[in-house]
Order: structure tokens, then C-alpha cells, then sequence
């Protein structure tokens, strides 16, 4: 199963399974472009309205294939002018640096951890044991990850981008 969700200072939108006649489907750059234009576009007009305004909003992804194909950094770029980070997007995103994305070093773990407690049988059951761990997420929670991620991207400028691993190597 294709699981696609993002992580925002005041929450996390999704679950987005990637299923074509319900049946499960990887995410190619065409069905990842059409969950941005079908799923996540509408989304974020509900999310940000004068209150929450997008202007000063960043969109983080990762290098898959289907993410930074033409078409999709070009939609990304529509919903996020001069604000997509990514592997050719607007900044460039550091290859081998899951550490530094919330989805990579929280939320995926943490739901791993919360729904195989469950021990679901079914896709079905998989997958509403993932939207009720989603929906569960606090706004507390979110508000530590996101604290963390900051530090996390000090600790990158402070030692220049290298890996923390490389600079701890150096010091022994």
C-alpha cells in the first residue's frame, strides 16, 4: 500500500491511499500528480483561508521519481511560488537526508509503531487503523516534531550541510 500524507505546523493532512478501482497502486508521477491536483489542492483551500494565509507556507518532499518529474514540480510550483524543496525544485533538497522531513523522522515510524499494534488482517482494516492514528496525532504532537525539525536544520547549517555522522567521525 502507497500511503501519502503531509505534516503542517498545526497538523497532519491525509491519509491519501494511491488506488486505482480499489485496488492498491504505486505512485507513478501521474497518479501523484493527480493526488496534488484532486486531493492536496483542494485541501489546502480549506486549510489556509485569511487566517492561515499560504504565502510564507514551504512544501518538503523527498527525490522519488514521481515527485520531482516536470509535471509535478511544475503543480508544486503553482501552489507553491518560490517555496518547493526538493531535488530540482526551488531549493535544492540534500541527497540521503531523511532525517531532516517530519513524515521520514516521525511520522512514519510513529504510525508504524501505533497501527501494527492493532494487528490489522485486512487492507481494510490497515487502512482505517492508519486514518484513526492520523486523526489521533495532537496538535501538542505536531507542535514538538515541528520544534525538532528546526533544531534538526540548525544542526545541518551549523555543521554546513554535512552529515552529523561524518562530523562526529572527524572528532574522534
Amino acid at each position: 500500500m502507497t500511503v501519502w500524507c503531509v505534516v503542517f505546523n498545526f497538523g497532519v493532512l491525509g491519509p491519501y491511499f494511491f488506488e486505482e478501482d480499489g485496488v492498491t497502486v504505486t505512485a507513478n508521477s501521474d497518479r501523484y500528480c493527480a493526488m496534488l491536483q484532486n486531493f492536496f489542492q483542494p485541501q489546502l483551500g480549506k486549510i489556509f483561508n485569511d487566517e492561515h494565509g499560504a504565502d510564507n507556507v514551504w512544501f518538503q518532499q523527498d527525490g522519488a521519481t514521481a515527485h520531482t518529474s516536470r509535471r509535478s514540480l511544475s503543480l508544486l510550483r503553482e501552489m507553491f511560488p518560490g517555496h518547493v524543496i526538493s531535488l530540482r525544485g526551488d531549493i535544492g533538497w540534500p541527497p540521503c537526508s531523511p532525517d531532516l522531513t517530519p513524515c521520514d523522522f516521525f511520522l512514519w515510524g510513529y504510525l508504524k509503531a501505533k497501527v501494527y499494534k492493532q494487528r490489522p488482517q485486512t487492507l481494510e482494516a490497515l487502512k482505517v487503523a492508519i486514518r484513526q492514528e492520523v486523526a489521533a496525532i495532537t496538535p501538542e504532537m505536531i507542535l514538538k516534531v515541528m520544534d525538532n525539525y528546526r533544531e534538526r536544520l540548525h544542526q545541518c547549517i551549523n555543521i554546513k550541510g554535512r552529515h552529523l555522522s561524518d562530523v562526529l567521525f572527524e572528532t574522534r
